[in-house]
Order: structure tokens, then sequence, then C-alpha cells
């Protein structure tokens, strides 16, 4: 399946969905901070859109208040913010890694966690080839 292109709050509302599951519209917008709650149409709007994206479904009613649920996994998601943020890029991760490294954000305990995964990655290719 494509993935969607998803906006900063449509992430936002995924994230609830990830954490607690099937949820109704109001409880997705209350589990916002009160500083930076949206409004319930604007969530509303949102998961609508979302539903229109296949990224949710609705599962059930629970009397006026219809329960949504991901369909598409935070692994997907991810996946594609790296592959979009890889574009800007060109595709390298070079130019990335470098900015990493010089930022103190990567420890040597990251490149050999990234080492070990493309030995891992590398076996299990050569098994299905």
């Amino acid at each position: 399946m494509a993935f969607p292109k998803l906006s900063k709050l449509e992430l936002q509302i995924m994230e609830v969905l990830w954490n607690n599951g099937p949820t109704a519209i109001r409880a997705i917008q209350e589990s916002f901070g009160l500083k930076c709650r949206p409004a319930y149409t604007t969530v509303q709007t949102m998961v609508y859109r979302l539903e229109t994206k296949k990224a949710l479904r609705r599962v059930r009613k629970i009397g006026n208040a219809h329960i949504f649920e991901a369909v598409i996994s935070r692994d997907a998601a991810k996946a594609r913010l790296v592959d979009e943020f890889l574009s800007m890029f060109g595709g390298r991760m070079q130019p990335v890694m470098a900015q990493l490294i010089e930022a103190g954000n990567l420890s040597s305990k990251d490149v050999a966690d990234a080492e070990k995964l493309l030995r891992d990655l590398a076996v299990k290719k050569k098994k299905e080839g």
C-alpha cells in the first residue's frame, strides 16, 4: 500500500491512535495538552482527512461517537518520513551522517548498531536470494 503524506497534526493524531488503540475523536482531541489543544472541529476534520487517505478507519460507533483505529503502522510512517528527509539530500545518507557526527549526535555505539543492522540485512538477503 502506498503510504500517504501526513501533516504534523495528522502525525500527532496518528500517534494517539498508535499509543492508545481505537479511539473516539473527543478522546483524541483531549489527549493534546491544554496549551496546544486544537479545537474539536479541527481534530474532527483531520480525522476525516486521514480516513480519506486510508491512514485510519472507523471500527465502530458508540452512541454518537465513531471510534477510529490506525490502518498504517508507526514503522511505515517513520520509513516515509526518513525517505522524505533523505530526498532533500538527493537520497544520500553521507551528508546527514556527517552532520550528526559534527553535532555530537552520533556515538560509537550508534555506528556499531548500524553496522550490525547492515550485517544482519546482508545475511537475510543472502538467505532469500
